[in-house]
């Protein structure tokens, strides 16, 4: 798990690089895809349930699950990066919102505001506690700034597959769900909404956006069950 995760980490810190104005997305995915497998690792989300790319890449009022193609980076925008990559039977899982030049400073502030509530659920991610302490955490930093945690969509386990139990909202009443033990590993991953938790799923059946067209950030690590404080196992300077 922690050299998956190292690598999933050094990919999303990859692909954070490359967040420029007039670059493509498919450019990212395409590099992104190559380190992975330089490592000798491969990309967990290409072909997984039929999706057609190494990296989900969400801009502006795309939530999660956004296609890399022909679009071209615009100052202003704002680019979620979601990236796995399976080492040696196990999967890692991470992303991270990136500025593309110059930004709003409302949008700076969801992005800014996404990270930290990750933070602050991790403060649960302890031995005893249950899940919902977690997703109860991450819903009171987001909502007390004014932003919403979309519900559609919530973390996971993640382990020798990339989507296991239990599942981890980032919103509900603490003190529910499946007790934390020593050795689970979890991703955790707020999803962040500027305006309402609504979204909408396109036709392409992967591409979900806000309902109301504003923008969404997005922010995730792998995370370890510890005897003592939680581990964050996908680690990469800055983020």
């Amino acid at each position: 798990m922690r050299q998956a995760c190292e690598i999933t980490a050094a990919a999303r810190a990859l692909a954070g690089e490359m967040v420029r104005p007039g670059v493509k997305t498919r450019d990212i995915d395409k590099a992104v895809r190559e380190y992975i497998v330089s490592r000798g690792a491969k990309p967990s989300f290409l072909g997984y349930n039929g999706f057609p790319a190494s990296t989900c890449i969400s801009v502006n009022n795309t939530v999660i699950h956004g296609i890399p193609g022909n679009y071209v980076l615009q100052e202003g925008d704002i680019v979620s990066v979601d990236v796995g990559a399976y080492y040696k039977g196990f999967h890692g899982d991470c992303a991270a919102t990136f500025p593309c030049g110059t930004i709003s400073a409302e949008a700076q502030k969801l992005i800014d505001v996404t990270k930290q509530s990750f933070f602050e659920g991790i403060r649960f991610a302890r031995k005893g506690h249950r899940v919902s302490d977690i997703s109860h955490a991450v819903q009171q930093h987001v909502e007390s700034n004014g932003f919403s945690v979309v519900r559609s969509f919530v973390g996971h386990g993640v382990g020798a597959q990339l989507h296991e139990e239990p599942e981890v909202p980032n919103f509900g009443a603490p003190g529910r769900g499946p007790r934390l033990l020593p050795g689970m590993t979890l991703a955790i991953e707020p999803m962040v909404n500027a305006g309402t938790y609504d979204v909408k799923i396109l036709k392409d059946k992967w591409t979900t956006v806000t309902a109301d067209g504003l923008f969404s950030a997005h922010y995730e690590n792998t995370v370890l069950i510890t005897d003592g404080e939680p581990e964050i196992l996908t680690v990469a300077e800055g983020l």
